[in-house]
């Protein structure tokens, strides 16, 4: 069985090494991407099963590049985690609204986060 794609957008750095670290111990095949354009291009080019996407992205944000994924038809069935220091109520609702299957706030638990992508993949 094919190993499913998981795309992690984050503009730091120390967030996609551990999310990625602990993603491919799971055995997913994890890209990362540091801004919302190349994660904007990485999707088109080859739409992974699940983006775990942050909100503050230098550019196009997560908010944006969530909204332009789910209104292209090409990669409208691809699920979406968000992962954000964001945690207000309508920083949440705005998020779900557009799309997106879960949302998680930072802090987070590395181990918590594998289990809600998963959970996205059933």
């Amino acid at each position: 069985m094919a190993k499913e794609r998981i795309l992690v957008v984050d503009d730091e750095e120390d967030i996609l090494e551990l999310v990625g670290y602990n993603l491919r111990k799971e055995g997913y095949e994890v890209e990362c991407a540091d801004t919302g354009e190349k994660a904007l291009n990485a999707a088109r080019a080859r739409a992974p099963d699940l983006i775990v996407l942050d909100l503050m992205l230098p550019g196009v944000d997560g908010l944006e590049v969530c909204r332009v994924l789910k209104n292209d038809p090409a990669t409208s069935h691809v699920a979406i985690v968000m992962l954000t220091a964001k945690g207000e109520e309508a920083d949440i609702v705005a998020g779900l609204e557009l799309g997106a299957d879960d949302y998680v706030t930072k802090p987070f638990s590395p181990r918590v986060l594998v289990a809600r992508a998963r959970a996205v993949l059933r």
